[in-house]
């Protein structure tokens, strides 16, 4: 009996580690297993004929918010087209208020939460003839489950892989799935490190290993035990951990230190600096402490550093978010300006009209107003957000940032009123402006500023453009 498992992946550089980790327990029950992976990006009409060919007695859809709207649309194509194949939703964006797909007839189960154990059981009553709850609890194991790294021999052509050490958060966020769960689970430090070296070994142009661990440091000794292995040049990929600053010692200063520039990436969480808007979070940390952290990992010029905000929590006002903004630039290679979203499964979602909060009523759930923040603040911070991407994230504008930075009073006065000039001066998208335009859009909006010396941010654009766009920079950056 053949089984595919289907992802729908944000971009070409992604894989699935989900369908790698049902994969193996199928195959041990004697079934033929196919993995086949789109992108949004791809056709709809070629996702289906791929689809379609395998002929499968039994298909898995991977669902997450990026992709679920996509995903039921080609759920429900494909049933029309194989009306004897059972369709089985599964991923974290199903795994909660399922009575929203009481109407959807074509859906034979939904399995929630872990599927290891719950989708091969599933798929044995299936094959079987026998009857199954269209509801699955995939349960939680006492233990983590230990299958190597579960990329096979040509797998590694996406620059990105994937690695899972632990499952679980220590924490209990109001606005993150994983407080729908209690405990943490982890890898040994043996198996984690032979897991790694396994990885240099697959075929292909993979650059990072991402750990999809929520807090790869929840246990702080372990963790610094895998760093300091990961010193070694046996281990030649990058490293991508998503750690809680308030947990790194003084061995963890120590040992990162040492690694090689661009080895290692760390992404922290601050969210916010309001004390009331952590407390509602269920956030428990002094940011005081996380940002001393953060900063100090980033003096040491070694690591990339990303430190998260998101707007939209409660009791952070348009005003109070600009304060967590300001507090937190200049701290980080990347500040990442993400917005909440309220998921299915979270507390906050429950809290959503005491809150009162609006928001998509689809995937991705992204808050539009609440008591706190307006419909009009919030488009304000995601024009804040368009503009970031275009010239903090793309390290492209670094010697002009690097003199700005200095003479900026406030950072989110200066990124606001960025997108506010450019809003005036083009109406085509940001992401279509052309690159020379770019420079002297921030060329004409820096002559507003009265603590701008041109000249001098001239010479620096001019170094920028001479980097990054491999060309002689253009005459209004050289009058």
């Amino acid at each position: 009996m053949k089984v595919v498992l289907f992802a729908l992946n944000g971009s070409w550089v992604h894989s699935c580690l989900a369908l790698r980790c049902l994969r193996e327990p199928l195959e041990r029950e004697g079934f033929e297993v196919v993995l086949i992976e789109h992108t949004l990006r791809d056709r709809t009409s070629h996702i289906l004929e791929r689809l379609y060919r395998e002929r499968a007695d039994i298909y898995g859809f991977s669902c997450y918010i990026w992709n679920l709207t996509e995903m039921l649309t080609i759920g429900q194509t494909l049933h029309s087209l194989l009306p004897e194949s059972r369709m089985i939703l599964g991923g974290p964006e199903v795994s909660f208020a399922t009575e929203r797909f009481d109407r959807m007839p074509w859906i034979d189960a939904i399995v929630c939460g872990e599927g290891e154990a719950a989708m091969p059981r599933l798929c044995r009553a299936i094959r079987e003839g026998r009857d199954f709850d269209r509801i699955l609890e995939g349960g939680c194991p006492d233990t983590m489950r230990d299958e190597g790294i579960l990329y096979r021999t040509g797998e590694g052509n996406g620059s990105i892989l994937y690695y899972e050490s632990s499952r679980g958060c220590p924490y209990s966020c109001a606005y993150c799935l994983s407080s729908a769960t209690k405990g943490v689970r982890m890898k040994s430090t043996a198996q984690t490190l032979a897991d790694l070296e396994a990885f240099e070994g697959i075929e292909g142009d993979c650059k990072v290993i991402k750990f999809v661990d929520r807090t790869f440091n929840a246990n702080v000794s372990r963790a610094n035990e895998i760093w300091q292995a990961l010193l070694s040049p046996r281990f030649t990929k990058h490293y991508h951990f998503e750690v809680c600053a308030s947990l790194l010692n003084e061995e963890s200063f120590e040992i990162l230190s040492k690694f090689p520039k661009g080895k290692i990436q760390l992404e922290f969480g601050l969210q916010s600096t309001n004390p009331q808007t952590l407390a509602a979070s269920s956030r428990h940390i002094k940011p005081d402490e996380v940002i001393a952290a953060v900063k100090r990992i980033y003096q040491m010029g070694n690591i990339h550093v990303h430190l998260d905000l998101i707007a939209g929590l409660p009791y952070e006002t348009y005003e109070r978010f600009a304060r967590s903004f300001d507090d937190a630039y200049g701290c980080s290679d990347l500040l990442q300006l993400g917005f909440l979203k309220l998921l299915y499964g979270t507390r906050l979602r429950e809290k959503q009209e005491e809150y009162g909060y609006r928001c998509l009523p689809t995937p991705p759930y992204t808050v539009l107003q609440s008591h706190w923040i307006s419909y009009e603040e919030m488009q304000k911070l995601h024009h804040i957000a368009e503009v970031l991407e275009r010239y903090l994230e793309s390290q492209r504008f670094c010697h002009a940032l690097f003199y700005l930075d200095a003479q900026m009073p406030s950072p989110f006065a200066f990124w606001q009123g960025l997108a506010e000039y450019l809003a005036q001066t083009d109406e085509i998208p940001l992401q279509k402006i052309s690159q020379p335009d770019a420079f002297r859009y921030l060329l004409q909006y820096a002559r507003t500023l009265p603590w701008v010396e041109e000249q001098t941010l001239k010479a620096m654009l001019c170094a920028d453009f001479a980097q990054h766009e491999h060309k002689n920079p253009p005459s209004f950056l050289r009058a």
